[in-house]
């Protein structure tokens, strides 16, 4: 049996930050991460390395709310995506740091085909 053990535990933004980026990496549909700031118009497929710059995390009385700036796959449908990868982002976080998730946002930047 699992014994409680007194004391605090502070999770990082950056943490939510790799969970919510990684969980939409893994989603159906979803090709990769964008900037949140389109350059001449044009989104920029983010590079795993970066995906911290694709993902918003503010922390709010009621919970972590989240921003995903995302690319998603060319011939999918577009808001069955989105309340997909809003759903396993919101079960990742709250299910791995035990902490409420208030709102997740996706914004789709752009859509590609699949290389």
């Amino acid at each position: 049996m699992a014994e409680t053990i007194a004391g605090d535990l502070a999770i990082a933004e950056d943490v939510i930050t790799d969970l919510a980026g990684y969980a939409a990496l893994e989603s159906y549909g979803v090709v990769g991460m964008a900037t949140p700031t389109l350059s001449d118009g044009i989104a920029k497929l983010l590079p795993a390395s970066r995906l911290r710059r694709g993902v918003n995390v503010e922390r709010t009385d009621e919970g972590s709310d989240i921003d995903l700036y995302v690319i998603i796959e060319h011939g999918t449908n577009l808001a069955e995506v989105s309340r997909m990868l809003a759903e396993k982002v919101k079960f990742t976080i709250e299910d791995s740091t035990n902490t409420a998730v208030h709102a997740v946002n996706i914004h789709v930047q752009g859509i590609k085909v699949r290389d």
